[in-house]
C-alpha cells in the first residue's frame, strides 16, 4: 500500500498543487493548513469530495493536534510546505517568519520524532519527513555559476535566514535523533493558484486594473523559474526515491531578469486582452526604489535530482508555461477576487476594471 501523506501548508500555492499530483498518483492525502492570509480552501475545492482526501485546519505549532493526526491517520510521509514566504513582508515584519519558519518547524520535527519512535518494522523504515526549502538560503550569485546541494548557506533576508535555520534544524534531527528527513531547495515557482502578492500574478492583476507595474531598481535581478507542477512532481520523487539525510535542489533551468518577466507578461496580455486604443501594457512599467538586501541572481544546478530521482521538467519552456499561467488567471478571476478579499490581505486591485 502507498503511504498516507500529511501535507502541511496544503491550502497554499505549492502545497495545493502537490496535493493534486499526489492524489492523481493514488496517494491518500491529509491536508493541513492554518488558513492564514495566503492559505485558501478555494485552492483545495476540487478535492473536497475525493475519497482519498481529508482536510484539517491547524497550525504546525500545535503538537497535540499534529500528533493526533499522525497517529489516527497512520501517516507514512510528512511534507512541510507551511511557511511565511514573502521577502518584502519579512523585512517589515520578521516576527511571523521566526514563529512559523523556525518555531513551527521545531515543533513539527519534535512531533514527528515522537511519532516515529512509536513505529516499527517496514512502517518505520519507510517513514519520511520532507522539508520544503528555497534557493534563497544560499544567498546571491555573481554573473556565473549555480547553486547546488554543496553550496554554503549565506541567507541575506529575514525570510531566507528563517528558512536556513529550519533547514539546519531538519539536519540536526536526522543526525541526532535518526529521524529520516529529506530537504528540497527550489527556485522561484510560478503557475496556477499563486497568491497575488508574488511577482507574476501581481503584475497580471496590476496590468488588468490599469495600474503602474512596479519593478525594483532597473529590473536586472535574475531568478531561475520552475513551474509549480514540476516542483511538486520533484518533491514527490524525493519522497519516493530520495535518501534520508540528503538534500535535493529542484530548478527550472529558466533564468530571466525580473524586467524580462514583466515584459513577457505584458506581451502575453497585449495579445490576449489588449488595451482599448492599442497601447501596450509595457507602458505601465514603473521603476521603483530597490528593496533592502535584494539578491542579484539565483540559479540552480539540479543534476543530483535528475540522476538520483529521475527528475525531469515537463515545462522546458518558461514562456509557454508563463502564457498558460496568465491564461489561468484570466479564466479564474472569481478565484482571484475571492482569495484577495480575505481579511489581512494588504494588496488590492480595481476589480471593476479587471472584470471588464
Amino acid at each position: 500500500m502507498k503511504p498516507s501523506i500529511l501535507v502541511t501548508g496544503a491550502a497554499g500555492f505549492i502545497g495545493s498543487n502537490f496535493v493534486e499530483i499526489a492524489l492523481a498518483k493514488g496517494y491518500r492525502v491529509i491536508g493541513y493548513d492554518a488558513l492564514t492570509y495566503a492559505g485558501h480552501l478555494e485552492n483545495l475545492e476540487e478535492f473536497k469530495t475525493h475519497s482519498n482526501y481529508k482536510f484539517v485546519q491547524g497550525r504546525i505549532q500545535d503538537q497535540a493536534l499534529v500528533s493526533k493526526i499522525l497517529k489516527d491517520e497512520q501517516i507514512g510521509w510528512l511534507v512541510n510546505f507551511a511557511a511565511e514566504s514573502h521577502v518584502d513582508k519579512s523585512i517589515t515584519g520578521p516576527a511571523d517568519f521566526m514563529d512559523t519558519n523556525i518555531q513551527g518547524v521545531f515543533a513539527l520535527l519534535n512531533t514527528a520524532k515522537n511519532y516515529f519512535e512509536t513505529l516499527s518494522g517496514n512502517t518505520k523504515d519507510s517513514f519520511r519527513f520532507l522539508q520544503i526549502s528555497t534557493d534563497e538560503v544560499y544567498g546571491t550569485l555573481g554573473p556565473t555559476g549555480k547553486f547546488s546541494e554543496t553550496t554554503a548557506y549565506q541567507p541575506n533576508s529575514p525570510y531566507s535566514s528563517s528558512k536556513a535555520a529550519a533547514d539546519l534544524l531538519v539536519r540536526a534531527w536526522f543526525h541526532t535523533y535518526s529521524l529520516p528527513t529529506i530537504t528540497t531547495n527550489c527556485s522561484n515557482n510560478y503557475g496556477p493558484k499563486q497568491f497575488p502578492e508574488k511577482l507574476i500574478p501581481h503584475m497580471v492583476f496590476k496590468a488588468l486594473s490599469g495600474a503602474k507595474l512596479p519593478v525594483y531598481g532597473r529590473g536586472e535581478n535574475i531568478r531561475d523559474w520552475i513551474h509549480v507542477k514540476d516542483h511538486a512532481s520533484g518533491v514527490l520523487l524525493a519522497l519516493e526515491k530520495g535518501r534520508p539525510g540528503e538534500t535535493y535542489c529542484l530548478g527550472g533551468n529558466s533564468e530571466r531578469t525580473n524586467l524580462n518577466v514583466v515584459k513577457t507578461i505584458c506581451s502575453v496580455l497585449d495579445r490576449l486582452k489588449p488595451i482599448q486604443g492599442g497601447a501596450s501594457y509595457s507602458t505601465l512599467i514603473d521603476f521603483v526604489t530597490d528593496r533592502p538586501g535584494h539578491d542579484m541572481r539565483y540559479a540552480i544546478d539540479d543534476r543530483k535530482a535528475e540522476v538520483e530521482l529521475g527528475f525531469v521538467r515537463k515545462y522546458s519552456s518558461f514562456e509557454t508555461g508563463l502564457e498558460e499561467t496568465v491564461i489561468w488567471y484570466l479564466e479564474h478571476l472569481t478565484w482571484s477576487k475571492a482569495v484577495m478579499s480575505k481579511p489581512g490581505t494588504k494588496v488590492t486591485y480595481d476589480w471593476s476594471s479587471i472584470q471588464k
